[in-house]
């Protein structure tokens, strides 16, 4: 159950059984069936999530009401509305299962605690955070420095299995395109 869990940790920093032990034993595993959601707008987000199977995505809706995909999650990935949740706010994104899911929960508690008593916690949370920024910049730069193509491709190679596991409507609004473009950039390949 924790396994890839334990396996990312140790990927991002060096820490002892003991450490990691505890640190599980204040995380929970969690199934979610497809359409749930982990996170809505509204609620302060309290946990941060690592999923260890299936794919969801991350959604903000504008003041029409239409949802825009921003991100899309899957296996061996920490996801969360990270900045509502380190600054206590109510979150503006939704977090929804795209296929039965299943996710470590890190709950602040359990955050807390691995910053205040593990040798590299700190660490830990800040190669999490890292990687938040980097993804959200290159997000940004490519959606306004690159083509549609170009993005379209380029979510293929970060995402090769898509197609086969998100809805064309949901693809097309990562892309910033509608889905009849979508349909057009699909047949020219």
């Amino acid at each position: 159950m924790f396994d890839s869990f334990k396996n990312a940790i140790l990927s991002l920093i060096q820490t002892d059984q003991q450490e990691l032990d505890q640190l599980i034993s204040l995380c929970s595993f969690q199934k979610f069936r497809k359409n749930d959601f982990l996170s809505q707008p509204g609620k302060v987000p309290q946990e941060v999530f690592f999923i260890s199977k299936g794919l969801l995505r991350v959604v903000v809706t504008d003041s029409k009401g239409v949802e825009h995909t921003i991100h899309f999650a899957s296996e061996n990935q920490f996801v969360a509305d990270y900045s509502n949740f380190l600054l206590q706010q109510p979150a503006m994104y939704t977090l929804q299962a795209l296929e039965p899911l299943e996710a470590v929960v890190m709950t602040r508690q359990a955050i807390d605690w691995g910053y205040q008593f593990m040798k590299e916690g700190d660490k830990f949370g800040r190669k999490v955070a890292e990687f938040y920024f980097v993804y959200q910049d290159n997000r940004v730069k490519n959606y306004y420095s690159r083509t549609p193509k170009e993005r379209y491709e380029l979510m293929e190679s970060i995402f090769p299995q898509i197609h086969n596991r998100v809805p064309q409507h949901m693809i097309a609004s990562y892309l910033g395109i509608t889905p009849v473009h979508l349909s057009r950039l699909k047949k020219e390949r």
